[in-house]
Protein backbone atom coordinates (compact mmCIF):
# COMPACT_ATOMS: atom_id res chain seq x y z
CA UNK A 1 0.00 0.00 0.00
CA UNK A 2 1.37 3.52 -0.89
CA UNK A 3 1.95 5.98 1.65
CA UNK A 4 -1.13 7.88 2.44
CA UNK A 5 -1.41 11.58 1.90
CA UNK A 6 -3.38 13.68 4.33
CA UNK A 7 -5.59 16.81 4.52
CA UNK A 8 -8.24 19.01 5.32
CA UNK A 9 -11.35 18.94 3.44
CA UNK A 10 -14.43 20.95 3.99
CA UNK A 11 -17.22 18.24 4.15
CA UNK A 12 -21.32 18.98 4.94
CA UNK A 13 -20.18 18.46 8.21
CA UNK A 14 -17.19 20.71 8.75
CA UNK A 15 -13.65 20.83 8.35
CA UNK A 16 -12.61 16.86 8.36
CA UNK A 17 -8.82 15.30 8.04
CA UNK A 18 -8.98 13.07 5.07
CA UNK A 19 -6.21 10.41 4.13
CA UNK A 20 -5.62 9.14 0.81
CA UNK A 21 -4.75 5.61 0.05
CA UNK A 22 -4.01 3.88 -2.93
CA UNK A 23 -4.00 -0.44 -2.05
CA UNK A 24 -3.17 -2.70 -4.75
CA UNK A 25 -5.50 -5.24 -3.16
CA UNK A 26 -8.23 -3.15 -2.90
CA UNK A 27 -11.77 -4.03 -5.47
CA UNK A 28 -13.44 -0.62 -4.64
CA UNK A 29 -13.36 2.29 -3.35
CA UNK A 30 -13.97 2.36 0.86
CA UNK A 31 -14.42 4.37 3.72
CA UNK A 32 -13.32 3.90 7.42
CA UNK A 33 -12.69 5.69 10.36
CA UNK A 34 -9.52 5.87 12.03
CA UNK A 35 -10.42 6.10 15.57
CA UNK A 36 -6.53 6.51 16.66
CA UNK A 37 -6.06 9.95 14.75
CA UNK A 38 -9.38 11.01 14.20
CA UNK A 39 -9.44 10.85 10.37
CA UNK A 40 -11.55 9.55 7.68
CA UNK A 41 -9.57 7.03 5.73
CA UNK A 42 -10.42 6.37 1.56
CA UNK A 43 -9.21 3.93 -0.10
CA UNK A 44 -8.44 3.79 -3.31
CA UNK A 45 -7.79 0.63 -6.12
CA UNK A 46 -4.93 0.99 -8.41
CA UNK A 47 -5.87 3.74 -11.30
CA UNK A 48 -8.90 5.19 -9.36
CA UNK A 49 -8.75 9.02 -8.72
CA UNK A 50 -9.91 10.98 -6.03
CA UNK A 51 -13.19 12.12 -7.65
CA UNK A 52 -14.22 8.42 -7.23
CA UNK A 53 -13.65 9.13 -3.38
CA UNK A 54 -14.75 12.32 -3.23
CA UNK A 55 -17.89 11.34 -4.71
CA UNK A 56 -18.40 7.99 -2.21
CA UNK A 57 -17.33 10.85 1.20
CA UNK A 58 -20.24 13.39 -0.55
CA UNK A 59 -22.48 10.24 -0.59
CA UNK A 60 -21.66 9.04 2.77
CA UNK A 61 -21.42 12.19 4.60
CA UNK A 62 -23.63 11.63 6.78
CA UNK A 63 -22.24 8.50 8.30
CA UNK A 64 -19.05 10.19 8.98
CA UNK A 65 -20.05 13.16 10.71
CA UNK A 66 -21.94 10.45 13.07
CA UNK A 67 -18.94 8.33 13.24
CA UNK A 68 -16.57 11.23 14.00
CA UNK A 69 -19.09 12.26 16.52
CA UNK A 70 -18.97 9.48 18.68
CA UNK A 71 -15.27 9.37 19.16
CA UNK A 72 -14.07 9.37 22.13
CA UNK A 73 -12.30 12.87 23.25
CA UNK A 74 -8.50 12.27 22.90
CA UNK A 75 -6.37 12.41 25.72
CA UNK A 76 -2.62 13.54 25.56
CA UNK A 77 0.03 11.72 28.07
CA UNK A 78 0.18 15.33 30.10
CA UNK A 79 0.23 16.17 33.69
CA UNK A 80 -3.27 16.16 35.01
CA UNK A 81 -4.58 13.80 32.53
CA UNK A 82 -6.62 10.80 33.45
CA UNK A 83 -5.65 7.66 31.68
CA UNK A 84 -6.88 3.64 32.40
CA UNK A 85 -4.31 1.46 33.28
CA UNK A 86 -5.34 -2.19 33.86
CA UNK A 87 -8.82 -1.34 33.82
CA UNK A 88 -8.49 1.67 36.32
CA UNK A 89 -8.47 5.27 35.70
CA UNK A 90 -5.15 6.62 36.85
CA UNK A 91 -3.93 10.48 37.08
CA UNK A 92 -0.75 11.63 35.45
CA UNK A 93 0.99 13.81 38.47
CA UNK A 94 4.16 15.52 37.91
CA UNK A 95 6.37 15.13 40.55
CA UNK A 96 9.46 17.37 39.26
CA UNK A 97 11.44 17.35 42.57
CA UNK A 98 11.37 13.79 42.66
CA UNK A 99 13.78 11.12 41.64
CA UNK A 100 12.79 7.51 39.87
CA UNK A 101 11.51 8.01 36.70
CA UNK A 102 7.63 6.82 36.29
CA UNK A 103 5.96 4.69 38.82
CA UNK A 104 2.27 3.92 40.35
CA UNK A 105 1.03 4.87 43.85
CA UNK A 106 -2.53 4.13 44.68
CA UNK A 107 -4.51 5.96 41.32
CA UNK A 108 -1.60 8.35 40.40
CA UNK A 109 1.06 7.92 37.91
CA UNK A 110 3.96 9.98 39.12
CA UNK A 111 6.72 11.32 36.75
CA UNK A 112 9.49 12.53 38.11
CA UNK A 113 12.25 15.23 35.48
CA UNK A 114 11.23 17.63 33.35
CA UNK A 115 8.39 18.64 31.83
CA UNK A 116 9.15 19.09 28.65
CA UNK A 117 10.12 14.83 28.82
CA UNK A 118 6.65 13.96 30.40
CA UNK A 119 4.89 12.70 27.76
CA UNK A 120 7.66 10.48 26.61
CA UNK A 121 8.37 9.36 29.24
CA UNK A 122 4.86 8.38 30.01
CA UNK A 123 4.84 6.97 26.87
CA UNK A 124 7.71 4.77 27.62
CA UNK A 125 6.20 3.40 30.76
CA UNK A 126 2.93 2.14 29.04
CA UNK A 127 5.07 0.00 26.68
CA UNK A 128 7.30 -1.09 29.37
CA UNK A 129 4.27 -2.43 31.33
CA UNK A 130 2.75 -3.92 28.31
CA UNK A 131 5.58 -5.88 27.06
CA UNK A 132 6.25 -7.46 31.06
CA UNK A 133 2.20 -8.38 31.29
CA UNK A 134 2.18 -9.58 28.25
CA UNK A 135 5.39 -11.74 28.08
CA UNK A 136 3.79 -13.28 31.53
CA UNK A 137 0.92 -13.92 30.28
CA UNK A 138 2.79 -15.87 26.74
CA UNK A 139 4.84 -17.74 28.85
CA UNK A 140 1.75 -19.39 31.07
CA UNK A 141 -0.58 -20.19 27.85
CA UNK A 142 2.79 -21.89 25.72
CA UNK A 143 4.36 -24.34 28.41
CA UNK A 144 3.99 -26.75 25.77
CA UNK A 145 6.71 -26.57 22.83
CA UNK A 146 4.11 -27.06 20.08
CA UNK A 147 2.48 -23.47 20.91
CA UNK A 148 5.49 -21.62 22.13
CA UNK A 149 5.81 -18.22 19.45
CA UNK A 150 9.58 -17.66 18.14
CA UNK A 151 9.20 -14.21 19.16
CA UNK A 152 6.84 -11.86 21.34
CA UNK A 153 6.67 -8.11 20.48
CA UNK A 154 4.54 -4.26 21.52
CA UNK A 155 3.76 -2.60 18.82
CA UNK A 156 1.07 0.83 18.43
CA UNK A 157 -0.94 -0.79 16.13
CA UNK A 158 -4.38 0.53 14.60
CA UNK A 159 -6.31 -1.94 13.71
CA UNK A 160 -5.50 -4.85 15.63
CA UNK A 161 -4.86 -5.89 19.25
CA UNK A 162 -2.56 -8.43 18.34
CA UNK A 163 -1.35 -10.69 15.42
CA UNK A 164 0.34 -13.93 14.89
CA UNK A 165 2.35 -14.04 11.29
CA UNK A 166 3.25 -17.23 9.44
CA UNK A 167 6.66 -17.16 11.24
CA UNK A 168 5.39 -17.72 14.76
CA UNK A 169 5.96 -14.14 15.75
CA UNK A 170 3.03 -12.55 18.13
CA UNK A 171 3.02 -8.69 17.93
CA UNK A 172 0.35 -6.89 20.44
CA UNK A 173 -0.77 -2.99 21.11
CA UNK A 174 1.29 -1.91 23.86
CA UNK A 175 -2.40 -0.49 24.16
CA UNK A 176 -4.06 -3.41 25.95
CA UNK A 177 -2.04 -2.30 28.77
CA UNK A 178 -4.94 -0.06 29.33
CA UNK A 179 -7.40 -2.58 29.46
CA UNK A 180 -8.68 -4.74 32.03
CA UNK A 181 -6.64 -7.74 33.00
CA UNK A 182 -9.26 -10.09 32.07
CA UNK A 183 -8.91 -8.39 27.99
CA UNK A 184 -5.34 -8.71 28.23
CA UNK A 185 -5.59 -12.18 29.01
CA UNK A 186 -8.04 -13.09 26.17
CA UNK A 187 -6.30 -11.26 23.18
CA UNK A 188 -3.27 -13.33 24.95
CA UNK A 189 -5.26 -16.52 24.91
CA UNK A 190 -6.31 -15.56 21.31
CA UNK A 191 -2.93 -14.99 19.54
CA UNK A 192 -1.53 -17.86 20.90
CA UNK A 193 -4.48 -20.40 19.71
CA UNK A 194 -3.31 -19.09 16.21
CA UNK A 195 -0.02 -20.69 16.74
CA UNK A 196 -1.90 -24.01 16.66
CA UNK A 197 -4.69 -22.80 14.07
CA UNK A 198 -4.65 -20.05 11.71
CA UNK A 199 -8.28 -19.85 11.05
CA UNK A 200 -11.35 -18.98 13.23
CA UNK A 201 -12.74 -22.46 12.86
CA UNK A 202 -14.21 -24.70 15.41
CA UNK A 203 -11.17 -25.96 17.09
CA UNK A 204 -9.17 -22.93 17.57
CA UNK A 205 -12.03 -21.47 19.45
CA UNK A 206 -12.07 -24.90 21.28
CA UNK A 207 -8.73 -23.85 21.46
CA UNK A 208 -9.28 -20.76 22.94
CA UNK A 209 -11.83 -21.07 25.54
CA UNK A 210 -9.15 -24.04 27.22
CA UNK A 211 -6.97 -20.99 27.09
CA UNK A 212 -9.26 -18.16 28.67
CA UNK A 213 -12.86 -18.56 30.25
CA UNK A 214 -13.24 -14.53 29.32
CA UNK A 215 -14.02 -14.61 25.77
CA UNK A 216 -17.64 -13.68 25.47
CA UNK A 217 -16.59 -10.43 28.24
CA UNK A 218 -13.52 -9.57 26.41
CA UNK A 219 -15.20 -8.75 23.08
CA UNK A 220 -17.76 -6.97 24.67
CA UNK A 221 -15.62 -4.59 26.66
CA UNK A 222 -13.29 -4.17 23.38
CA UNK A 223 -15.97 -3.29 21.08
CA UNK A 224 -17.71 -1.08 23.76
CA UNK A 225 -14.54 0.72 25.77
CA UNK A 226 -11.71 -0.18 22.60
CA UNK A 227 -12.18 2.89 20.88
CA UNK A 228 -11.31 5.22 24.02
CA UNK A 229 -7.61 3.41 24.19
CA UNK A 230 -7.05 4.89 20.82
CA UNK A 231 -7.62 7.89 21.42
CA UNK A 232 -4.89 8.17 24.36
CA UNK A 233 -1.42 8.96 24.14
Amino acid sequence: MDAANSEILSLPSGPTRVEWRHSRRARRVSLRIDPRGGAVVVTLPPRTGRPAGMALLMDQAGWVAERLAALPGAVAFADGAVVPLHGADCRIRHVPGAVGGVWVEESEILVSGEAAFLPRRVADFFRAEARRCISVLVAAKTPAGQLRPCRVSVKDTRSRWGSCAASRNLAFSWRLVMAPRFVQDYVVAHEVAHLRHMNHGPRFWALVAELTPHTKIAVEWLRTHGPRLLRVG
